[in-house]
This record gives C-alpha cells, sequence and structure tokens, in this order.
C-alpha cells in the first residue's frame, strides 16, 4: 500500500464514521418522537374512556330524569282525572240539591193551604223529600180507597211528582195504635193490613195519574212509626197519615 492510499482511507473511515453517527441520531429521534406519540395516544385514548364514562353517567340520569318526567307526568293526567271526575261528581250533586229544593219549594207553594191546616207536613233531610198527609183529607174513618177531596189534593201533588225521572217515591201507610174492633176487623184484621192497604190505594192512584210505576213502593208501618205520642187525641190524628217519601233512585 502507498503513502497516497493512507489518505484516502482515513477519508473513507471518516465519512463511515461520521455517516454512521448521523444515522443513529434520526433513529434515537425518531423512537423519542414514536415513544411521545405513543404517549399522546395513551392520553388520547384515556382521555377519551373518561369521556365515555362521563357521558354514560349522563345518559344514565337523562334516562332516570326522563322516566321520572314521564311518571310525573302521568300522575298528573290521572289527578287530572280525578280532578274533572269529582267536580263532575259535584256539578251532578249540586243539580240533584237544586233539583229537590225545586221540588221542596213547589210542592210547599201547592200545598201551603194544607200545611198552614195543620193536615199536611213537609220536610226534607239527609237527601229525603217526605211529604206528610193526615189521612182525613184522604180517606173516610176506617177506609182505604180514596175519597174525592183526596184524590184533588193528591193531583196537585202528582203535577210536581210526575216530572221527576231519577226518584224512587215511596207510599208509607201509618196509623195509631187503636186496634181494629167490630166488623171493620173483619176487613182489616190489624192496623197493618189498614196501612198497606191505604199505601196501595195511594200508589195505584199516582200510576193512574202517569207516574212511572217503576220509581213506585207501597209500604206498609202500621202503628210502629209513629210522628206523635198516641195518649192524646191530636197525637193519634198526627200519626194516622201517608207519607210520600222521595230519594234516590235505587
Amino acid at each position: 500500500m502507498t503513502k497516497k492510499t493512507f489518505p484516502l482511507l482515513f477519508a473513507l473511515l471518516a465519512l463511515v464514521l461520521v455517516t454512521g453517527c448521523v444515522a443513529k441520531s434520526d433513529y434515537l429521534k425518531k423512537v423519542a418522537e414514536a415513544d411521545g406519540k405513543a404517549q399522546e395516544l395513551k392520553t388520547c385514548n384515556l382521555e377519551k374512556d373518561k369521556l365515555l364514562a362521563q357521558r354514560g353517567e349522563l345518559e344514565k340520569l337523562l334516562k332516570t330524569e326522563e322516566n321520572a318526567a314521564r311518571q310525573k307526568i302521568a300522575d298528573l293526567q290521572a289527578e287530572n282525572t280525578k280532578l274533572k271526575s269529582s267536580v263532575a261528581f259535584l256539578q251532578k250533586k249540586e243539580e240533584i240539591i237544586q233539583k229537590e229544593s225545586d221540588t221542596y219549594k213547589d210542592l210547599v207553594r201547592e200545598m201551603k193551604g194544607e200545611i198552614a191546616k195543620g193536615q199536611v207536613t213537609i220536610t226534607e233531610l239527609k237527601g229525603k223529600l217526605t211529604l206528610d198527609v193526615v189521612d182525613k183529607i184522604l180517606f173516610a174513618s176506617g177506609e182505604a180507597k180514596v175519597k174525592k177531596e183526596g184524590l184533588e189534593v193528591l193531583k196537585r201533588v202528582v203535577d210536581i211528582l210526575k216530572n221527576l225521572k231519577d226518584k224512587s217515591i215511596l207510599v208509607e201507610g201509618h196509623t195509631d195504635n187503636v186496634q181494629i174492633r167490630g166488623q171493620l176487623a173483619q176487613v182489616y184484621p190489624t192496623n197493618w193490613e189498614l196501612s198497606a192497604a191505604r199505601a196501595i190505594n195511594v200508589a195505584r192512584y199516582l200510576q193512574s195519574q202517569g207516574i212511572n210505576p217503576e220509581l213506585l213502593k207501597a209500604v206498609a208501618c202500621g202503628e210502629y212509626k209513629p210522628v206523635a205520642d198516641n195518649s192524646t187525641a191530636e197525637g193519634r190524628q198526627k200519626n194516622r197519615r201517608i207519607a210520600i217519601v222521595l230519594s234516590a233512585k235505587d
């Protein structure tokens, strides 16, 4: 090897060393960049998982709130329906009370003459309107057939009652506690039979005048529901009566 080749070899070796150092430096730089990007990606993934978890919690909370809102709406709708039903019931009740009051006023106005004489009493209590008519203006003594004057009184009552379509009309026969004797006992052995016959005859007359028989009932009470003391003549007179009771239809 000549002296001229040494410089050339030396230059080539230096070039190789320099090139190798440059390549290694680029490699390390690339590795560092890759590590940085990997760490950045890991950080991004962690942030993404965190955001996804937060979104899941928010969706869960939103679902809970949505269900609660739906339940609240359903509750409010149910309450609204209940309130509407209550309002309708109260309106209906108010109409019934008003009609009952009007019927009471009509009967009082129509029967004012008999009321003044003590022959008729009209009471209204707990949804029931009762018209008590003493027997002497309806029947002859010991008789169950309604006399002419009694029919005229009942006719005035019918004109009011026949407009009532939603009321039960109960006709009650009442007597005093004096036992039936003599020949009359052969027809009416006790006060039960007499009170029953009188109640039935009044109910039949009401039917004949256009009252719906499905609304009518006839009941015998005999001497067992007095409104006065049977120990006096005045009390016994009050107890001998026909009661027409209006109440809510069954």
